[in-house]
């Protein structure tokens, strides 16, 4: 062993704990920024000669030590934009490199990130405050699916949100077995149907009508309630909600409907089958005199047990018109068992679901992000829309991944390239903080700070054995 081999190994160690001391500064530097990556240290040590007989010392090399897997603590954000990801993956992003016509231009080579501060920039951008542009699939707007596998820059447009016509009413409800109508009364039997009695009865608004219900539980298809009539009708039937469709400008159309019974089973007369309702909506306000005032839809809904037999998942409105306005046809879907005929207390109708596939235009309010991982829009006109779908990425190595400026990683042979399926889940609203502990990056500043001086000593120790060594000649 030679005096210059070991001030050699020491200086090693000084340039080791140098290397150690700036990836510490980088970290303390980096404690508070968004989705930041520590940087540990790794020694290694240089063997050159080493034997049972004899040891000559070697060196010391400082190698960074990512940890860009290791999840950093995810914070609630105030900002609707923010994301993180709570386990494994990188959102995919596009660096820019230039701007032209006020627009910018990305490289055509995909960067990642665990930084999800994105807010919405003037061109409708997501951009992160690392400067990169979040990526995702657009959404099919019929569909709801992603459109394609590839990702692009996502872009909210401030375009209008068409209007959308109604074609579809989602309708659940449940009908007293014993209506407690305005005109029913307990000791009249069938004083609960519209068309109580004989149809020839004095008194019956139906029977010299061949337009309207003309017979008890014989209701002709799309037959309605001439406006003379109106009070009779409303003291014979109950209330069943109402709703606002849309027409293809986009105009609310107030739909209120109404269920009446027509026949029991017990009567024997009419179908005898069962109970036997009918839905009736107002066609028009201003109806008068014999003008059509509430239209008959034209479906007999006939239940056995409380349940409908035979089954009515859906029936069709034909030319649905209110006011003068034809919407056209609207298709009431009630599902598989969702209109029944239990008890009651009160005898009254209960609408458990009543919706619809319409609305009016909207402009663009509001962009978020759902924990789904999908960028939402809240239009003025109520309606939420997904616009398009976050990519995110996995690796084999991440620790390998190359860091870049802006909180940034690209690929390397050693992370392998990137992989979809079974990511970390996206929370929205929120972002990751830095993996840095203050406290422990301390600690190692400590100990690589006593690592540094030792090296040091050693230096001014083996120039003084060099002087003394000179000095033995004199």
């Amino acid at each position: 062993m030679s005096f210059f081999g070991a001030m050699t190994t020491a200086v090693n160690s000084i340039r080791a704990q140098a290397s150690a001391l700036g990836h510490i500064s980088d970290n303390i530097a980096n404690s508070q920024t968004v989705g930041f990556k520590r940087t540990d240290t790794s020694f290694y040590d240089v063997v050159t000669v080493s034997s049972g007989r004899n040891h000559l010392p070697g060196s010391v090399t400082a190698r960074p030590a990512f940890t860009n897997s290791v999840q950093g603590v995810i914070n609630a954000s105030d900002v609707k934009t923010h994301l993180a990801i709570n386990g494994d993956g990188f959102f995919v992003v596009s660096e820019r490199i230039a701007t032209v016509d006020n627009d910018p231009v990305f490289l055509n080579v995909d960067r990642y990130t665990r930084r999800g501060d994105f807010t919405v920039d003037k061109n409708g951008y997501l951009v992160n405050g690392g400067g990169y542009y979040l990526q995702g699939l657009a959404i099919d707007p019929a569909t709801g699916n992603p459109s394609g596998n590839t990702p692009g820059v996502i872009q909210v447009t401030r375009q209008f949100l068409p209007a959308q016509a109604s074609t579809q009413l989602d309708y659940e409800v449940n009908l007293p077995s014993d209506p407690k109508t305005v005109a029913f009364d307990p000791n009249t039997a069938n004083s609960e149907l519209l068309t109580a009695g004989d149809p020839a009865a004095p008194g019956n608004p139906f029977a010299n009508d061949p337009s309207t219900i003309t017979a008890v539980g014989s209701p002709p298809v799309n037959g309605f309630v001439q406006a003379g009539d109106e009070n009779i009708f409303l003291d014979r039937s109950l209330s069943g909600g109402a709703i606002t469709l849309f027409d293809p400008t986009g105009n609310p159309l107030n739909v209120q409907l109404r269920w009446a019974k027509v026949d029991n089973a017990a009567d024997g007369a009419g179908t005898a089958n069962g109970d036997t309702w009918n839905l009736f909506y107002k066609s028009n306000d201003a109806a008068t005199g014999a003008q059509p005032k509430w239209v008959n839809v034209g479906q007999d809904y006939i239940f056995q047990n409380g349940q409908l037999n035979p089954a009515v998942n859906s029936t069709t409105i034909t030319g649905l018109t209110v006011n003068g306005v034809n919407i056209g046809n609207i298709t009431v879907n009630h599902g598989s068992g969702n209109v029944t005929q239990f008890s009651d207390p009160n005898g009254k109708v209960t609408v458990n679901e009543i919706d619809q596939d319409g609305f009016a235009a909207g402009r663009l309010v509001e962009v978020g992000v759902g924990d789904n991982g999908r960028v939402t829009g809240s239009y003025s006109n109520g309606k939420t829309l997904d616009l398009a779908e976050i990519s995110v990425a996995r690796f084999n190595s991440p620790d390998q991944l190359k860091k870049i400026d802006g909180t940034a990683f690209a690929v390397t042979q050693e992370s392998g390239e990137p992989l979809t399926g079974d990511p970390g889940n996206i929370v929205g609203e929120a972002t990751e903080a830095s993996n840095v502990d203050i406290a422990d990056e301390f600690s190692k500043l400590i100990i690589t700070q006593q690592a540094y001086t030792a090296g040091t000593r050693i230096v001014t120790t083996t120039d003084e054995l060099v002087q003394e060594t000179l000095n033995m000649k004199r």
